[in-house]
């Protein structure tokens, strides 16, 4: 009998161990985590959680407009704005006119040229194909690993991605909240402060926003942005922003899209000196919701509009990584 019950507690401590085991091991199967494919959307989504712009979410967004006020919360785009890296953006007309005239009545036309990273220069919208993680040997496409469990083979093109290119995004008309960290904590956030739950947590009860919901765009005012085209390069030197913390906690919130008044929304450098970017593979990669990134939300900030209806269509560029253009706010 003692025999038989010492054969069982074994059997149960193994089990448990194995068990510890598996979950470990299912942990480490990633540099981000367990496997994130296929999105709760079925194995072929390449949309992410645009899915949630339903009509339901249409009528709802509606109910903040009150006094027909539209913000336009894209910056201009133009020579001399801040980009990262090696990006560029240039704009030319070709000749003037550029063509013509022509007929009895003299037509005459312009036309411009545009060369850059057009989706990821000036007020940007991430997509799906432009963050991933490397789970495999360097240079190995099939262990590049995006949204849904997409490869990098999947998507290789020089012509533009062949999956979760911006062109599979769904039109936004949703419930957006601002929330005004610079008007909570009374100042511009400093470069590398990273805004906590409890900080997101205390903005809401100050601006009297009782919750966030599937669907809504949420959106970080941290002052950083009034360094734009008056401090270009203590602007790109680093910046405020949300971790992990925060985008694991909207992620449970299960939002659609989240932005800022900086260039990646996310804290710059991280706090981890071992990491890069992790916000971007949370949100976009494991999650599939966007990010917008070089807001204007001054004047939403000033105006105190914390709820309002958030409008954008991203730029059908087929294959694109990102795209260009102004969302705009009305109340």
């Amino acid at each position: 009998m003692k025999t038989s019950r010492m054969i069982a507690v074994a059997l149960v401590i193994a089990v448990l161990l194995g068990t510890t085991a598996s979950a470990a091991f299912a942990q480490a199967t990633t540099p981000i985590g367990p496997q994130w494919w296929p999105s709760r959307w079925g194995p072929g989504d390449e949309a992410g959680a645009s899915n949630l712009m339903t009509p339901e979410k249409v009528l709802e967004a509606v109910k903040p407009i009150t006094a027909g006020k539209v913000y336009r919360l894209g910056r201009v785009y133009e020579p001399g704005m801040p980009m990262r890296g090696l990006r560029n953006y240039k704009l030319v007309i070709p000749s003037f006119p550029t063509a013509g005239p022509f007929a009895k009545n003299r037509l005459i036309f312009n036309e411009e040229f545009v060369t850059g990273e057009i989706g990821q220069v000036g007020t940007q919208f991430d997509g799906l194909g432009h963050i991933g993680v490397l789970v495999g040997a360097d240079g190995d496409l099939n262990g590049m690993r995006f949204y849904n469990g997409f490869t990098g083979a999947d998507l290789v093109s020089a012509s533009g991605l062949k999956k979760l290119g911006v062109e599979k995004v769904k039109p936004f008309f949703t419930r957006g909240i601002l929330l005004d960290m610079a008007g909570y904590k009374g100042r511009m956030l400093n470069h590398g402060e990273e805004i906590t739950v409890a900080d997101v947590r205390a903005t809401m009860a100050k601006q009297g926003i009782a919750d966030i919901r599937p669907g809504d765009v949420v959106l970080f005012h941290t002052g950083w942005g009034s360094l734009w085209m008056k401090d270009n390069a203590k602007f790109d030197a680093g910046e405020p922003g949300i971790g992990l913390e925060v985008a694991r906690w909207l992620a449970d919130r299960q939002i659609v899209c989240v932005g800022s008044d900086t260039w990646a929304t996310e804290v710059q450098p991280n706090p981890d000196p071992n990491l890069r970017g992790p916000v971007h593979q949370e949100l976009l990669t494991r999650n599939g919701i966007f990010n917008h990134e070089n807001l204007d939300l001054s004047e939403l900030a000033r105006d105190r509009v914390w709820e309002f209806a958030y409008v954008f269509v991203p730029v059908p560029l087929k294959g694109a990584t990102g795209s260009p253009g102004s969302p705009i706010a009305i109340r």
